[in-house]
């Protein structure tokens, strides 16, 4: 079983939209490797109620993996964006996780959000704020994205397989945050650069074709 993972989009009122392309990739995917491949959709995001945090996400895919696995069987993931650093995350913290693949994960969660107030209203600006009661302050936001910790989670990971994709013209996230990646697991990762692929990989067919054979190669 393979699991999707939808990222946190910067541009504003695309966290709608954020897992929409998902379902057809999960399709396509499951139909081209004989895997089966589930999406979630988090807290915020989409038709989920709720409202964004790194904890309520992290709590989210905790559930879906949990959920899986009363269905047997192996489970990886594969997560794009703040996403692949969620999944990251959610593998260092779960033995039941065999894989895990990241596309355009940022390693650097300090650098990626900037500063703290600004953070907070690009979250609030992006529509993944269900009610702004609920949603945290801005240093306590910041900080509980910074606890998912991206290069103490992949140092964790190896002998597990691991695959980290990046586009080498990524102007969100920089593809030397893959290679920081690669770094942190001590080289016990397969680094795939997807040559002038910007940050938005869901759609690019090299990627798909990457984790085709991330998954052939897996069973």
């Amino acid at each position: 079983m393979l699991v999707l993972v939808h990222g946190l989009p910067r541009a504003t009122g695309m966290g709608r939209q954020a897992a929409g392309l998902l379902p057809e990739l999960a399709e396509h995917l499951a139909s081209e490797s004989g895997w089966t491949v589930a999406t979630g959709t988090l807290s915020g995001v989409g038709g989920s109620t709720g409202t964004f945090s790194a904890s309520q996400w992290r709590r989210d895919l905790a559930a879906v993996i949990a959920r899986i696995d009363q269905d047997g069987g192996r489970i990886s993931l594969a997560g794009f964006g703040f996403g692949g650093a969620l999944a990251l995350a959610a593998t260092a913290d779960d033995e039941r996780v065999r894989g895990v693949a990241t596309f355009a994960a940022p390693a650097h969660l300090d650098t990626w959000c900037g500063p703290a107030v600004p953070f907070r209203q690009w979250i609030l600006a992006a529509g993944v704020v269900g009610d702004e009661k609920d949603l945290l302050g801005a240093d306590e936001l910041r900080a509980d994205v910074m606890a998912v910790d991206p290069l103490g989670a992949v140092a964790s990971i190896p002998p597990r397989r691991l695959l980290i994709g990046h586009g080498t013209d990524d102007l969100e996230v920089p593809s030397s945050d893959a290679r920081d990646l690669l770094s942190a697991a001590d080289g016990r990762a397969e680094l795939r650069l997807i040559q002038g692929a910007g940050h938005q990989l869901r759609a690019d067919p090299r990627m798909v074709a990457t984790l085709l054979g991330w998954l052939d190669r897996h069973r």
